[in-house]
């Protein structure tokens, strides 16, 4: 809670409702009773500091991004997140998030002296029916849309429930060309379309497919697109080439070319459907496979779909002035700010700042949490409402901003703006 103190407009704006547009709440790890502090860290962005879940292209992993065993915590095992990257940010927000969550309230930190207390709480709550729809409540979550890597085909509120809608993430099927190809999350394009009822033998078939699985997404509660392509290839995604496209189907080891052409193909036809259905596309830049992720190279397919609407997502960090550039352009591009105060609170102001001054209006920003657990969520979210009122007071300060026009701003980013983008009832 901001201080008793406080303006009234900063009161206002730290107890607003928020329409949280970007989750990883995945039903096996989000509501599962097999969660300690432990498993907090490691299935968290503190885990990232540890190792990175994701593989580059020279690396090769078995083992599933998120495991979710049980392991038993002591705090030898909590130290190399606690102790040896204690300044990381990441971490410090999680433990204000697990703190706030299941704190007392004279506790500051998490250290040798609470942390067994705070890991029975933590295992006690995972009992309790409803936990985390009610700790979300009372953050002032009054939506989420998660995207659930592991089952592009969720049906949200039936797993979640009512207040979830879903995206559908297309990364599967842009590298569907054989059945045994996989995206870098292990989902396979000719399962997920058996589990719909459809099984293509062609290149055709396999599109018009697509088309059909497309159309059934608002029977399942999906709200949008998800291109998180930059985790399997260059997001560089050029004018589709249908005769190479269709030289790699059928192959379980197309060439380079060919599978690039293929995955360039499915996207430009998801872009095509995205604009006739009028839902967005929201598309992951910056990190993944860095040297191929930087925003500027997704330019030529925003360019050739201009009746799509883009949600370019995480401020493209650490790319965050080109992508300002790219959306000064572009004017079907949107800016999801998820992920980038998680990095950096400080390069996220900045680049808040200029977000500010350079968008075309005010419709153009909206925020999630991007996270596996409540606890995070919460602290993530947190930290945003935080990270937003200094950067308006310094608005403020400086003559640019009223209050009066910070509040309205603010209540855009926090719900208004992403219930218009995704029409939501």
């Amino acid at each position: 809670m901001t201080p008793p103190h406080s303006p009234a407009w900063q009161r206002a704006l730290f107890e607003a409702p928020l329409l949280d547009v970007h989750e990883h709440h995945i039903p096996s790890v989000f509501l599962s009773d097999q969660v300690n502090l432990l498993t907090l860290f490691q299935q968290s962005y503190a885990g990232w500091t540890v190792e990175r879940p994701y593989p580059l292209p020279s690396e090769n992993r078995e083992e599933p991004p998120m495991e979710s065993a049980l392991t038993p915590v002591d705090w030898s095992a909590l130290t190399p997140y606690l102790e040896e990257r204690r300044s990381n940010h990441f971490v410090r927000n999680l433990v204000s998030g697990i703190l706030h969550v299941h704190g007392d309230p004279d506790w500051t930190d998490i250290d040798r002296d609470n942390w067994e207390a705070l890991n029975d709480r933590i295992l006690q709550s995972r009992k309790q029916p409803g936990f985390q729809t009610n700790t979300l409540k009372q953050a002032g979550v009054e939506r989420v849309i998660t995207d659930d890597y592991t089952n592009p085909l969720l049906v949200a509120k039936d797993a979640l429930g009512e207040s979830y809608q879903s995206v559908m993430r297309i990364n599967a099927f842009a590298c569907g060309w054989h059945p045994e190809a996989r995206d870098h999350n292990g989902n396979s394009a000719a399962k997920l379309l058996k589990q719909a009822g459809m099984e293509p033998d062609t290149f055709e078939e396999y599109i018009e497919a697509l088309t059909v699985l497309a159309r059934q997404m608002e029977s399942r509660g999906q709200v949008a697109f998800k291109n998180a392509l930059a985790y399997d290839r260059t997001i560089a995604f050029e004018a589709p080439d249908a005769q190479l496209a269709k030289q790699a189907w059928g192959k379980t080891n197309p060439k380079e070319a060919e599978r690039l052409a293929f995955g360039d193909y499915i996207v430009d036809h998801i872009c095509k459907l995205a604009a006739e259905m009028n839902i967005p596309v929201q598309t992951h830049l910056g990190t993944g496979i860095i040297r191929d992720s930087h925003p500027m190279n997704i330019a030529g397919l925003i360019e050739r779909h201009p009746r799509t609407r883009f949600l370019l997502m995480h401020l493209a960090y650490p790319w965050s002035r080109d992508l300002l550039g790219l959306a000064f352009v572009y004017r079907n591009i949107w800016i999801d700010l998820t992920w980038s105060w998680l990095l950096s609170p400080t390069h996220f102001k900045s680049a808040f700042h200029e977000a500010i001054e350079i968008l075309s209006d005010e419709g153009r920003m909206m925020l999630g949490g991007d996270n596996w657990h409540v606890e995070e969520t919460c602290g993530t979210l947190r930290t945003f409402r935080r990270l937003m009122i200094e950067t308006f007071e310094e608005k403020i300060s400086s003559g640019y901003f009223t209050e009066k026009e910070a509040l309205r701003l603010g209540n855009r980013i926090l719900h208004s703006n992403a219930r218009q983008f995704f029409k939501l009832k």
